[in-house]
């Protein structure tokens, strides 16, 4: 049994990793600031469902306030921390670039420095599949370069990756970052494709389909997204690493990608959608939006032999699923 901080925990991975830990005997302290991104409503339904189990306990606190997170860390015994939190989105970057620095660099330092002062076993941080930008090389490996990120999003997620080596480094505290690769599944986020055009579609309302449809995304379902991150958690890095190998260092520093493996096309997307929903969606095509990529496409094989991620949700089977929970959860 241990105790694993969660930042972000009314998120959608958060939440659904806490369900998870929490079924195995582990104690979750949930940290969010449950801001309007999105629906708080949703949110909230997600620190409802999590606040059921007798070993979860919810702080609503901003990671980027140093002293309120000092005080969640100070009030509790954590082994581990899953950070999670952070300003989502590559199109809201162009807007509110603001945001990200302040929960994506100030925030997750503050993170960092509680796990630095309290000698925390393992740091689990999200990263993101935007930080191979403008890659062209196909499947993304962690051995690829990643110096060139097309969105501030990106860019933020690879200065955390940098941030955490160093912490690891200096201070040897143990860090795994995890690149993410479009996740999706029930109690997903209301700003992803399948849960907008789910909206657009039952409402008899046109959807946006950019690229003209010339995109493919690594979809990759949240229990085998969540099951990976439990397996990394589990298996803290230690130091003595390759120095040559991007993904990994001297120091107890490891970076992960994490996904399904099989890209499937945009419009391959909308018609599986369709046949779950049982409704056709009417569409707009778009051109291209800044910041986003044509495709991408994770090479899961340094995960699968650290420790034994394998993916096994096809996407046929996780749209259904997600449509069945969007019904239940819109009552639509």
């Amino acid at each position: 049994m241990a105790t694993v901080l969660i930042t972000g925990a009314a998120g959608f991975i958060g939440y659904s990793l806490s369900e998870v830990l929490l079924a195995r005997g582990d104690h979750v302290v949930g940290v969010d600031n449950v801001n309007p991104y999105y629906d708080p409503k949703l949110k909230e339904a997600r620190i409802e469902r999590a606040s059921r189990h007798e070993h979860f306990r919810f702080e609503r606190c901003d990671i980027a306030n140093a002293e309120a997170l000092k005080r969640v860390f100070d009030s509790c015994d954590v082994d581990a921390v899953v950070n999670l939190a952070a300003q989502a989105g590559v199109r809201y970057s162009l807007t509110h670039p603001e945001a990200y620095m302040e929960a994506n660099i100030i925030g997750f330092l503050n993170v960092l420095e509680m796990c630095r002062h309290r000698e925390i076993g393992h740091l689990v941080f999200a990263s993101s599949s935007s930080v191979y930008g403008a890659n062209e090389k196909s499947p993304f490996s962690v051995k690829d370069s990643v110096d060139h990120p097309v969105s501030l999003y990106a860019a933020t997620k690879k200065s955390n990756e940098l941030m955490a080596h160093s912490y690891a480094h200096l201070f040897g505290v143990p860090c795994t970052g995890l690149r993410f690769f479009t996740v999706y599944g029930p109690w997903g986020r209301p700003d992803m494709a399948l849960f907008l055009f789910s909206d657009a579609i039952l409402a008899g309302k046109p959807i946006q389909v950019f690229n003209h449809g010339n995109m493919s995304r690594d979809f990759t379902y949240i229990d085998d997204i969540v099951n990976g991150i439990v397996r990394v958690l589990d298996q803290p890095p230690t130091a003595g690493g390759r120095p040559d190998h991007p993904g990994t260092s001297h120091a107890p520093f490891r970076v992960f990608n994490i996904g399904n493996g099989n890209p499937v096309r945009l419009l391959r997307m909308v018609e599986l959608l369709e046949e779950a929903l049982g409704a056709k969606a009417e569409r707009i095509l778009m051109p291209m939006q800044p910041g986003d990529v044509e495709s991408t496409h994770a090479d899961v094989t340094a995960i699968s032999a650290a420790v034994g991620y394998e993916p096994t949700t096809p996407f046929e089977v996780g749209v259904r699923r997600f449509a069945d929970w969007y019904r239940s959860y819109t009552q639509r």
